[in-house]
């Protein structure tokens, strides 16, 4: 029997259990070299912060574009990944779902443009 899945602590994506990593498995944190030289730092706090506030904001049906976290701290859209990266953990932190076309999808996998609403 496998031990269950992790959430990657930098871009929150879903980490798989490998054989390989069975006697290290306690201690993995990242799914990648570059998350791990990625690590979430004041600016991702404040992205996940601020996309918090604005879901507080936010009429529970219609949610928010995690672009519009980017927008309100002054930053621009060359940051995207990390306002993505921001959304997948509060997703993992349970605070927020992600949504595409009407219907709550796994964010690790979703492609394209995404909302965040409430849980």
């Amino acid at each position: 029997m496998t031990p269950p899945d992790k959430i990657c602590v930098s871009c929150g994506r879903t980490i798989e259990w490998r054989k390989r990593w069975e006697k290290q498995w306690d201690e993995v944190r990242y799914c990648s070299k570059r998350c791990r030289a990625h690590k979430p730092n004041k600016l991702d706090q404040r992205l996940e912060d601020t996309m918090l506030e604005l879901l507080g904001r936010a009429p529970a049906s219609k949610g928010i574009d995690p672009q519009e976290a980017l927008s309100q701290l002054g930053l621009g859209k060359d940051m995207h990944q990390r306002a993505r990266n921001a959304a997948r953990r509060l997703v993992a932190q349970q605070k927020a779902v992600v949504v595409q076309k009407g219907r709550v999808v796994d964010p690790s996998t979703a492609r394209g443009p995404i909302t965040l609403k409430k849980r």
